[in-house]
């Protein structure tokens, strides 16, 4: 079997220690101020932080940008050096991004076997199918089967994403969520409640007014999708908003068999659209 390197985007916001654990690379997208600089979303925690603080006070939101079709060949290029024989992009949502369009377009103009999987997911939902990926790989399947089985289970809903914004003014100026008719919620202290369809799109469902009304907002909707006492994986995804999530990590254990839980931060560029106070979950149903 050819050794596969699967890349992930930085919208991904995978922990750090899974990089080296499940042979990830992370190809990053780009944030842009209003003045014309430019960085990468880098998963490097203490430009994180920064940023968290940065954007907090900024008067204008950045804007961010899907890496270029250039950039995916660079990487496929860096990969292929290295001595891998197939690579398995699994991107963000089509819906909310052009990043998946990029790697499909660099897959095309490349010769080594490139696979592109459109997660329709987002945030700390999409590193789980590629830890899938690695787990699948040891029970001795082929990359094509591996590719195959992730693209159903995508489809099934095995993945879920299930979030509150504490700011959604980041979502409306970034354009990133429909607007709702009474979703505009510039109140003080209202949380708003996102999930992502089988589309890959943003949706708000609810809003609550205070954390501890948006957590279980959370858990209702949670339980709305998966039902009680189902075998679950979990992981926990925020923007300084981290007692938060272990709070709704517990209140998860009540509910359903957790086989699993980490925490991660959110990234440079899921917080531009979403803004600090953020907190969610992805989920892996186990069957």
């Amino acid at each position: 079997m050819g050794r596969f390197k699967i890349v992930l985007d930085s919208t991904s916001d995978v922990p750090m220690g899974w990089i080296e654990k499940f042979d990830l690379e992370i190809i990053p997208l780009h944030v842009t101020w209003p003045d014309g600089s430019q960085e990468d979303d880098t998963r490097d925690l203490k430009e994180i932080q920064s940023f968290y603080d940065r954007i907090s006070k900024a008067k204008e939101l950045p804007k961010s940008s899907q890496p270029s079709v250039g950039e995916f060949l660079n990487l496929y290029e860096k990969i292929k050096k290295q001595g891998y024989e197939e690579i398995v992009v699994m991107t963000i949502s089509s819906a909310l991004s052009g990043t998946y369009d990029s790697a499909v377009q660099a897959a095309r103009q490349f010769d080594l076997p490139v696979h592109v999987i459109d997660t329709k997911l987002a945030s700390a939902a999409m590193p789980l199918p590629a830890r899938r990926a690695r787990e699948l790989e040891k029970e001795g399947k082929s990359v094509s089967e591996i590719v195959k089985i992730i693209e159903d289970e995508l489809k099934r809903g095995r993945y879920k994403a299930i979030f509150y914004v504490s700011n959604f003014d980041f979502l409306v100026k970034g354009g990133r969520v429909t607007r709702l008719q009474g979703f505009l919620g510039t109140l003080l202290n209202l949380h708003v409640g996102l999930f992502i369809n089988e589309e890959g799109k943003l949706i708000p469902f609810e809003k609550a007014r205070g954390q501890k009304r948006a957590q279980e907002m959370l858990i209702k909707k949670a339980l709305s999708m998966v039902p009680e006492g189902k075998k679950v994986r979990l992981l926990m995804v925020d923007a300084n908003e981290r007692e938060s999530t272990k709070v709704l990590l517990e209140m998860l254990k009540q509910h359903y068999d957790v086989l699993d839980a980490e925490f991660t931060e959110m990234g440079k560029v899921i917080t531009t659209h979403v803004g600090p106070g953020t907190a969610g979950f992805g989920m892996e149903v186990v069957e």
